[in-house]
């Protein structure tokens, strides 16, 4: 897609904060669980398998934003990878908060683990 037939995933609004972004993941996830038709382990498992199918719409941007497809050509920008990417990330923490209610304290604990191991030498 070219920038024209996709709205850009940039903003000129205020990042936001820790907070409102879980009360944001948290109202996502109340709004899936409101419309799910399926048993709580089913819906857990089918949230799972939504990380592949973004995670292929980023590899599918990446391809698109390379013009690796000959048939398609340049068919995405960099901005529909970034796009992509957020879909995963949000895909993600609400996979994670419909796992734990703990997700930001999971999530806070996890990348402290991971600073620690990475960032001290």
């Amino acid at each position: 897609m070219s920038d024209t037939t996709r709205p850009s995933a940039r903003h000129d609004l205020t990042p936001p904060t820790y907070d409102s972004v879980w009360e944001t993941v948290d109202g996502l996830h109340a709004w899936l669980e409101s419309h799910n038709r399926r048993g709580a382990d089913e819906a857990l498992l089918l949230r799972m398998l939504k990380l592949s199918e973004e995670v292929g719409e980023v590899a599918q941007a990446v391809i698109g934003a390379t013009g690796q497809n000959p048939r398609k050509g340049e068919s995405h920008s960099w901005q529909d990878v970034e796009s992509e990417l957020c879909d995963v990330v949000v895909t993600a923490l609400v996979a994670l908060r419909t796992l734990t209610p703990q997700a930001p304290e999971v999530l806070a604990a996890h990348l402290r683990r991971v600073a620690e191991r990475s960032l001290t030498s």
